[in-house]
């Protein structure tokens, strides 16, 4: 089994400091909070900035959040909906280049968080309710309270780069 969650980051998360202890309904807050954390952060950035030490610019990140959250929205709606429960990993590195994270521009990236935020929170919210149970081909199995925590803390750690990235582009 691969490791994930508290296992793979620590508890707190070595880096960004999320607890796993989240409840649930703080989790899907927390995702749901996203776009105006973000907007807020970036009110004066052009999304390009990149840290030295990291291969995404605040842009791509955001861009990663969003495809995140869109891709477990969609395995939890097909779980819920179709009885597709067993689900895969996915490559976020093939997925930034693919969709060339790094020239996406700043505006749209918030754009699709926004839209993204909101359908996962439906998404979740309705998986919590019927229970839905994924069977993870690397990680076992995944409750949907599970997956809001992991998606939190994928949210959250991401923020934590942005602020890294603003934090070393400010000290150039």
């Amino acid at each position: 089994m691969e490791r994930w969650g508290a296992d793979l980051y620590g508890d707190p998360c070595g880096g960004c400091g999320f607890e796993w202890s989240t409840t649930t309904e703080q989790a899907i807050e927390l995702v749901r909070q996203l776009p105006s954390r973000c907007r807020a952060l970036l009110h004066d950035r052009t999304g390009s900035e990149l840290h030295p030490d990291l291969g995404w610019t605040v842009s791509g990140y955001i861009s990663h959040i969003v495809d995140n959250l869109r891709i477990w929205a969609e395995r939890l709606a097909g779980a819920r909906l179709g009885g597709a429960t067993e689900v895969t990993g996915y490559n976020a590195d093939l997925i930034g280049r693919g969709r060339r994270y790094n020239d996406v521009a700043l505006a749209g990236a918030l754009w699709s968080l926004e839209h993204a935020s909101r359908e996962w929170v439906e998404s979740i919210t309705a998986a919590l309710e019927a229970d839905v149970v994924l069977l993870h081909t690397d990680r076992g199995r995944q409750t949907a309270a599970d997956v809001a925590r992991n998606n939190a803390h994928d949210g959250f750690h991401h923020i934590w780069d942005i602020e890294r990235t603003l934090g070393a582009v400010d000290t150039e």
